[in-house]
């Protein structure tokens, strides 16, 4: 068994499927760090994806561009993220309610939608779908080894990367980025300085809405070749779980992403010792979900000391010297 994963972790083919699995996990990570510190939970990411995919498809087999397609998917998502900040934003609604109620509507709805216009049942079959482009990189991909690993991707695995660098510039670098995380830190704040939240919040799901196309694109146009009942398996989900453990930064998206895309990736290659698939599928959401739990704690115990060093290095109130009694009958002047 040491010897099988020792091989596993040594093979150039593994961390090719760790980087493909990685990378749509990682866009939606992304769309969710970005809308959580505008202080608004992308909770239709989910539904977003599941869109995007059909969307993807059935534009792509209906034009025969695959780019029309990638339009397509990445509009219907914006659709979605737009339909949350109009109910949310807009009525007052609770955001995570609407989420959810969008993600079963994007479950039951797609498998309608393909029936309806295909006749076929939870999978696109009879459509003849684009794929998005694999690349050859010209150079790296003649480094023996790190060349069969990052060379060869779908082109969506490198705009998760450029993703990656935009939002942390977006975060870090530019106003915009100033003004979202103040919105998401004090709205009240926020609005006394001169920032419509409102506005930022929706603009922060409008580039949710666009990653979590691209990966919903991506999932039905790249990593498959069709579209098929619950293609998103649950990433959006995962997605805002990871975010916590991203620690709301990019940059520790990549950590919280590679989380998933490692067992995602392994669960693959233990198929072949016989272990029930049942226990390998549920692999990658698990070990997400632990990775959660033991952030979270660790977070809450680190403020917790800290509150506690703050607490114990405080001054002493000086005591108060006591108040002479008044005499009866004298009054102050």
């Amino acid at each position: 068994m040491i010897d099988f994963i020792a091989g596993v972790f040594g093979s150039s083919n593994y961390w090719y499927i760790v980087l493909r699995s990685t990378a749509p996990i990682l866009l939606v990570t992304l769309g969710a760090v970005i809308t959580e510190q505008a202080g608004i939970t992308n909770m239709a990411l989910e539904g977003s994806m599941l869109w995007a995919a059909l969307v993807g498809v059935l534009a792509s087999a209906a034009t025969g561009n695959v780019w029309i397609g990638l339009a397509g998917g990445i509009l219907a998502s914006l659709v979605v993220a737009w339909t949350l900040g109009f109910f949310a934003l807009k009525l007052n609604a609770n955001a995570v309610l609407c989420g959810v109620a969008l993600n079963l509507v994007g479950t039951g709805g797609t498998v309608f939608v393909l029936f309806s216009l295909t006749g076929d049942k939870g999978i696109s079959s009879s459509l003849a779908s684009k794929t998005l482009p694999f690349i050859k990189l010209p150079y790296l991909g003649e480094i023996p080894w790190l060349g069969k690993v990052v060379s060869g991707q779908n082109i969506v695995v490198y705009l998760a990367i450029l993703a990656v660098i935009v939002v942390h510039v977006i975060l870090n670098k530019l106003t915009i980025g100033r003004r979202i995380r103040a919105t998401g830190a004090n709205v009240e704040a926020a609005r006394s300085a001169g920032i419509d939240p409102d506005r930022v919040k929706f603009l922060a799901l409008t580039v949710s809405g666009v990653l979590a196309g691209l990966a919903g694109c991506f999932l039905s146009m790249g990593y498959t070749s069709n579209f098929t009942s619950g293609i998103s398996a649950g990433r959006g989900y995962v997605a805002n779980a990871a975010q916590v453990v991203a620690g709301g930064t990019a940059v520790g998206a990549i950590f919280a992403s590679l989380i998933f895309g490692i067992t995602d990736a392994l669960a693959t290659f233990l198929q072949n010792i016989g272990l029930p698939p049942e226990l390998i599928q549920s692999l990658p959401y698990a070990v997400t979900i632990i990775g959660f739990i033991v952030v979270t704690i660790s977070r809450d115990r680190r403020e917790a000391a800290r509150k506690r060093a703050l607490f114990a290095s405080a001054p002493a109130a000086a005591p108060r010297e006591p108040v002479p009694p008044t005499r009866p009958g004298r009054g102050a002047a």
